[in-house]
């Protein structure tokens, strides 16, 4: 159990930034998955995941696979999309959802042939899907940072962005913080995406934002409680994932969003809240 479980950690460094990595990354980028859940916007985190890959392109272009020049594209190009998506659903008749499903296929498109102006094949799979074997110090600093400021933000502005994720109306009629809580929490969804693509790549990041939420309602109901779980889940996915990986010679980003989704289909099926097992069982006590 030992060889099987802690030695690839033990005795190789770049699996222990790895885990690192991804353990950093759980922790800002879950609990962002539970308030996305909360909001309906499941689907907007994958049109903003792939809203920062033209900001990143065009920083690869510029500087390479460097480190600062594509953080620093793909915030703006975040950031731009995540704002003007806002301003389009309250100054026109178009949805928020709408109005990013067209900025994720623009983007994803640019996104890709910018790349493939100046990189090779080598360099896409690189940006899609991430090298989370090959952090360096910089890369896990940045993680360090970009998880430690959502940590605080989300401690200081709790009520407010849950408030809004759960009844935006009521927020607005007793307070004008609304769209400025909108916009922080965006904000933090664009800012952990980009944590989460030096690791994981631009396709992959949503997944571990995304998927331990979404098991996690299955298993509790508070908003605490599925911030814990969600992270436990992330984190378990990851040890469990890049173990898959290193013993098996599989991709490690795939290898810990497909762990994801396993913990997912074992609580669709046995999850006390709601899962099909636990609700079959419920009808039956119920019958006469």
């Amino acid at each position: 159990m030992v060889e099987l479980f802690l030695q690839p950690f033990l005795d190789f460094d770049f699996m222990r930034r790895a885990l690192f990595g991804c353990v950093v990354i759980a922790l800002g980028a879950s609990p962002l998955g539970v308030f996305l859940m909360l909001r309906r916007m499941s689907l907007t985190g994958d049109a903003m995941a792939h809203a920062i890959l033209p900001g990143a392109a065009i920083g690869y272009l510029i500087g390479g696979l460097s480190l600062s020049a594509m953080t620093f594209g793909g915030a703006i190009a975040g950031l731009v999309v995540a704002f003007l998506s806002g301003l389009i659903a309250r100054t026109t008749m178009l949805k928020e959802d709408a109005s990013l499903a067209t900025f994720y296929i623009i983007s994803l498109s640019l996104g890709v042939l910018i790349i493939s102006i100046r990189g090779d094949n080598v360099d896409l799979i690189h940006i899609l899907f991430g090298t989370v074997l090959a952090l360096n110090n910089d890369a896990l600093l940045l993680l360090c940072a970009i998880t430690s400021a959502t940590v605080l933000a989300l401690s200081l502005l709790f009520r407010l962005i849950l408030m809004e994720s759960v009844d935006s109306q009521f927020l607005a009629s007793v307070s004008g913080w609304g769209a400025a809580a909108h916009y922080a929490f965006m904000a933090l969804v664009v800012f952990n995406l980009i944590s989460g693509f030096h690791a994981l790549g631009s396709l992959m990041v949503i997944g571990i934002m995304l998927l331990p939420a979404v098991s996690a309602r299955f298993w509790a109901r508070s908003v605490g409680h599925l911030i814990v779980i969600a992270v436990l889940i992330a984190v378990s996915a990851s040890v469990l994932g890049l173990l898959a990986s290193f013993h098996f010679s599989l991709p490690s980003g795939p290898s810990i969003i497909l762990t994801a989704g396993i913990f997912h289909l074992f609580s669709l099926f046995f999850g006390r809240e709601g899962g099909w097992l636990s609700s079959y069982f419920r009808i039956l006590k119920v019958k006469p």
